[in-house]
């Protein structure tokens, strides 16, 4: 049954910067429905990433975070405390960073990185885990599992990092997925190929993406609709 997922109205994040204030997103308001992707398109400082953070309740300390309204699937997110906030996050909202490298641990071991994320949500015996991570691995076409699972970070590819990413924020199936510029440092031929794995994804998992990019011709490839953002200000709404 589909309908809204995700509903923002007013969303406004300020910076206390000295004295001043600086706001970072002004007054924006979008929604995502079920089972749909959303592109926020805009240049780098255009406010996307910071909205994207605050469907997370990711906050610096220094920012204020306003709006009408913020719910997703009906469920009110304004007031959420740390705890219900770690419930959300990686459960029911995934998210993919730009940088895998500095998103994954180099001390630890991919698999360890992977059950991790189970340990924490999912109240699961280990043997169970093992056998969702091996499945998360092979809805991102990492066949090599043996191996991708006993390396550390720096021993795999970009692409294949940024693979890892994906099947961490998939674990727990979450209902909506939020990737943030996932593409930016892999090559236009590995760009594509993750553009074709999260759409692939999509589908499988009935899910939806927010998806953050400052291209526009490659987000055409994967959102159903755009937003174009500017100077924390959405400039246009694009079908």
């Amino acid at each position: 049954m589909s309908g809204t997922l995700l509903e923002i109205k007013n969303l406004k994040k300020i910076f206390k910067v000295g004295t001043s204030n600086v706001v970072a997103v002004d007054n924006i308001s979008f929604d995502i429905e079920k089972y749909d992707s959303l592109a926020i398109v805009g240049e780098s400082g255009s406010g996307k990433s910071m909205t994207a953070l605050s469907l997370m309740g990711l906050q610096p300390k220094k920012a204020i975070v306003e709006a009408s309204q913020i719910s997703f699937d009906s469920q009110d997110l304004m007031n959420l405390n740390s705890q219900d906030w770690q419930k959300y996050r990686g459960n029911t909202i995934g998210m993919i960073f730009q940088e895998p490298q500095s998103s994954l641990n180099p001390s630890m071991r991919c698999e360890k990185q992977l059950l991790e994320v189970l340990q924490i949500h999912r109240q699961i015996n280990l043997k169970h885990a093992k056998k969702l991570v091996n499945q998360s691995l092979k809805d991102v076409q990492l066949n090599d599992s043996k191996r991708i699972l006993k390396s550390y970070p720096h021993e795999l590819s970009g692409g294949q990092k940024q693979r890892i990413m994906i099947a961490m924020a998939l674990l727990c199936r979450p209902k909506l997925l939020i990737a943030d510029e996932p593409t930016t440092a892999l090559d236009v031929t590995v760009q594509k190929e993750i553009i074709e794995l999260l759409k692939f994804l999509q589908k499988k998992y009935e899910m939806s993406i927010l998806f953050i990019s400052h291209n526009l011709a490659l987000v055409k490839h994967l959102a159903d609709r755009g937003l174009v953002m500017e100077d924390g200000h959405i400039l246009e709404s694009e079908d």
